[in-house]
């Protein structure tokens, strides 16, 4: 089969590789059918996680039909389309238990991290992918659900729900900023809604992602590079600040943004994945009665989301911007690196 393979920073190739193959009773094979490109790809592809070593195949997020099972499989057989989730869980372990599949314990290498495609094992920028605890960590697709809409279930819609959204503790009523307009952050403005969030406000450079994010659920959008920036949301919110600040880049000036327009009492959410240090002033910061969330996907809340983007309560397909094919994986990553040209979100790569 072919794969998208990493080899070492800023090397990767659409090559032949060997099929997957069941290793164990609880491993499903899959044939991927459509998959996209993520921005911890791209952090992969810079040499930022050392873990991926060379000859690693990408990719963490993908639909597909059920080609093979392992013996221990019960809950999907060959055939079944089905959504492959960005983290992979066992389902017995100790944090399993508490719904905290994203540092299960089981997976492979002892990481005690469930996300492990594309990371600690090959991933789905793939014709085929083996899948461990396949009973855990697949989704089987409704009937009417297109491959656009599933695969935003694999990761960005459960990451801006339940990492800004929940960890963010959003209440009805509750006024809410997302710093950071790309994918993951249309993904908390998207399902903010879910909780009751009575303004929803966009925060981003780009006018083209400020444009796009009062389709996905924003009542407002700020230049967060505007001298006056910090003015323009305090006036929306009677001068106190914002209940919940959601951070949705991954830099230290985006994390320093919510800091500054969320009120005494509110909560900041963590959703970026930095790479670098981010100074936390703790002497300005501690008399405001601050709660600060961060956390690693775990998925638990997909099967729930899945039921609302089925029912059309969520339009999870309008994330899709472009598509490609399987032979044009090289092209897809040029186009989804240079996204402020390109005004590309999530690119669809299918089969």
């Amino acid at each position: 089969m072919k794969a998208l393979v990493y080899h070492g920073p800023n090397q990767k190739s659409w090559e032949e590789v060997p099929d997957p193959t069941i290793k164990d009773p609880t491993d499903v094979i899959v044939k991927v059918e459509t998959t996209t490109i993520c921005g911890t790809d791209l952090h992969i592809l810079k040499g930022d996680v050392p873990a991926v070593t060379e000859g690693r195949t990408l990719g963490h997020e993908g639909v597909g039909t059920v080609t093979e099972v392992g013996s221990a499989v019960s809950t999907v057989a060959p055939g079944d389309r089905v959504i492959i989730s960005c983290i992979s869980a066992c389902g017995s372990c100790e944090y399993c238990h508490q719904g905290l599949y994203a540092h299960c314990l089981a997976d492979e290498g002892a990481s005690g991290i469930g996300w492990i495609f594309g990371h600690l094992i090959d991933g789905t920028q793939a014709e085929f992918v083996r899948v461990p605890f396949g009973d855990n960590s697949l989704y089987k697709i409704p009937a009417g659900v297109s491959d656009e809409a599933a695969v935003m279930l694999s990761d960005i819609l459960p990451t801006g729900f339940e990492i800004g959204v929940r960890y963010g503790d959003v209440q009805p009523g509750d006024i809410v900023a997302v710093v950071g307009a790309g994918p993951v952050g249309l993904a908390a403005m998207m399902t903010s809604g879910l909780y009751g969030a009575s303004r929803v406000i966009a925060l981003d450079l780009d006018a083209n992602r400020r444009e796009l994010a009062r389709e996905f659920g924003a009542t407002d959008s700020v230049d967060s590079g505007a001298p006056d920036w910090v003015e323009q949301v305090l006036a929306m919110t009677d001068g106190l600040g914002v209940d919940v600040a959601i951070e949705a880049v991954g830099v230290p000036t985006t994390f320093d943004a919510c800091t500054r327009i969320v009120r005494p009492g509110g909560s900041i959410a963590n959703v970026g994945v930095h790479g670098k240090p981010v100074q936390l002033n703790l002497q300005d910061l501690w008399i405001k009665d601050l709660a600060i969330t961060m956390g690693l996907v775990s998925t638990s809340t997909t099967p729930m989301l899945l039921k609302l983007v089925a029912q059309h309560k969520l339009a999870a397909e309008k994330f899709a911007t472009h598509h490609f094919g399987f032979d044009q994986f090289l092209e897809a990553y040029d186009t989804f690196a240079d996204a402020a040209n390109s005004k590309a979100l999530k690119v669809i790569i299918k089969r």
